[in-house]
């Protein structure tokens, strides 16, 4: 075929196509090749419109889409071989691309290198270090030389200070009154719970390198350390709230780190009331169990609330009384003056120095404990808390890991044969049973509320099995109201708990209707009772 034969051909193949082809696409086609005339020609007679397989794909994509969404009236159903080389026709979205990523990045590295050595100092206070980080990162930005507004200048120090001193993206998360736990599953990926409920962040690390500087500085300030020999830690930020980090090789996909945020200032009783978690009925009669020395134990799974529901607890202490807390990771908020906090410690790099919560739970017994709240059980610890509980130390507090009330009791049965002591069963129950007065379950609700969904009075034992007896439960079929939440509460069961003579005892007055069972319209056991 003669060069004239292929000319005329490539002129009716561009013809066939510019008659398929929507006005609009002529001039984004000659734009994106800045070149050529928008009706396809150059004036030489060869046509310079673009044919669809020269183009890459993604602008393709993009012009389809914008003739597809903006196009004139009547071309809505027209198919074309744009459209089909286009796929969906979907506008894709791009990244936002931050324009000091790359300055950013320099300046935090510089800023490493000359004040690296000192980001640990114990001498030196956080308000120290952030005014040396300021003067530094000023003559950083100042050598880079970049026309920087003095509006963008504040900010990017403030970032690049936020990512060396602090907390990178994750800032904003911690400030947010609204989150209540962070998870970082990755660099790039971080998803937050509000209400109840988990949403993605369109917060990002720049990288691996920058989450991990996060989880060292966290780790750091507790006395602890991450590392491929120590891959996860547990520790806790300034406020109280719990950390968890794990990193290669154990984090496949990149380190992961969790926060699990506690409030400025701590819940009280009156907060949960408000909240739905509780009702004032059974606030009224945990108050008096605490004041009356009962013995409590807090049941609920992860992420319930027992952290929170055992502080509140814990603020029915009266003042006067010598109060011993003992945690892996300090998260107790105690507002009482006369407290001695206690805390684990992992082994060190060669596998010594471990301090467990058994170890604390013992030495506690000597230091003249009005109470002993432990943040909770988990292992051998649990016998010699029962220990202290049947031997004079009475009035302790504690949570487990369990889904129902009886499956505490089991567990706490396990967790006692951890101690490695080869009791029996029996003995082992006999223990739980006059040692443990009330179980509190609290519960994660499928709507993502936090209720506490029963109050259970342990009786004792007949045979070999620990007899129960439920003083409040939940009404679930009270139904869901519009947004889908539960309607119900912890109800009274009617049942008088035995504890009430306890109650009367020490002097405390409880009335009897907290303990009334009152129907709700409508239900059937209502009708049969």
């Amino acid at each position: 075929m003669s060069l004239s034969d292929r000319l005329n051909r490539r002129e009716r193949i561009n013809a066939t196509h510019a008659a398929e082809m929507p006005d609009e696409i002529a001039p984004s086609l000659a734009e994106l090749l800045g070149s050529g005339a928008a009706d396809g020609s150059d004036g030489s007679g060869v046509s310079t419109r673009p044919q669809a397989f020269d183009l890459p794909g993604d602008q393709v994509a993009a012009i389809a889409a914008k003739s597809h969404s903006s196009g004139p009236a009547g071309t809505e159903g027209h198919t074309s071989t744009w459209q089909a080389v286009a796929g969906s026709g979907v506008p894709h979205t791009p990244a936002t691309i931050d324009p000091f990523a790359e300055l950013k990045e320099r300046a935090a590295q510089e800023l490493f290198g000359r004040i690296g050595a000192r980001l640990n100092d114990p001498t030196l206070s956080e308000e120290k270090l952030h005014g040396i980080a300021r003067e530094e990162l000023g003559r950083i930005i100042e050598v880079e030389q970049v026309a920087l507004t003095p509006a963008e200048r504040n900010r990017l120090i403030a970032e690049i200070g936020a990512d060396v001193l602090g907390f990178g993206p994750l800032e904003p998360l911690l400030d947010d009154p609204g989150v209540s736990e962070i998870m970082v599953n990755r660099h790039d990926q971080i998803y937050v719970e509000r209400n109840g409920r988990l949403y993605e962040s369109p917060s990002r690390f720049s990288g691996e390198a920058q989450l991990r500087r996060v989880i060292e500085r966290i780790v750091s300030r507790v006395g602890r350390r991450i590392d491929e020999s120590s891959p996860l830690v547990d520790a806790r930020l300034e406020d109280g709230s719990r950390v968890n980090a794990i990193i290669p090789p154990l984090a496949v996909d990149g380190s992961s780190l969790t926060i699990r945020k506690f409030a400025r200032t701590p819940f009280t009783v009156d907060d949960l009331i408000a909240s739905g978690t509780m009702s004032s009925e059974i606030a009224t009669v945990l108050d008096a169990a605490v004041r009356a020395k009962l013995n409590v134990l807090v049941s609920g799974g992860t992420g319930t609330g027992k952290t929170t529901l055992l502080n509140v607890l814990s603020g029915f202490i009266p003042g006067d009384e010598r109060i011993i807390t003992i945690e892996d990771a300090v998260e107790l908020q105690l507002q009482q003056e006369h407290v001695v906090r206690l805390e684990s410690r992992p082994a060190n790099i060669e596998g010594r120095g471990e301090i467990t919560i058994r170890d604390l739970v013992r030495n506690s017994l000597r230091m003249r404990p009005d109470r002993i709240v432990v943040g909770e059980v988990r292992g051998g610890e649990s016998l010699d808390m029962l220990q202290a509980m049947n031997t004079g130390h009475e009035g302790s507090i504690s949570t487990i890991h369990a889904n129902s009330p009886r499956d505490a009791l089991s567990r706490l049965e396990t967790l006692v044969l951890m101690a490695g002591m080869d009791l029996p069963l029996r003995a082992i129950r006999e223990q739980v049973s006059s040692a443990i007065d009330l179980i509190v379950q609290i519960a994660r609700l499928r709507d993502g509320t936090r209720r506490v969904v029963s109050l259970t009075e342990i009786h004792g034992m007949e045979g070999d099995v620990v007899t129960m007896q439920d003083v409040f439960a939940f009404d679930y079929g009270a139904g869901l109201d519009a947004e889908g939440r539960f309607m119900g509460r912890a109800e009274p069961t009617g049942v008088r708990p035995r504890f009430v003579e306890r109650f009367a005892e020490v002097g405390i007055s409880v009335p009897t209707e907290v303990f009334r069972y009152q129907p709700r319209p409508g239900s059937l056991l209502g009708e049969i009772r």
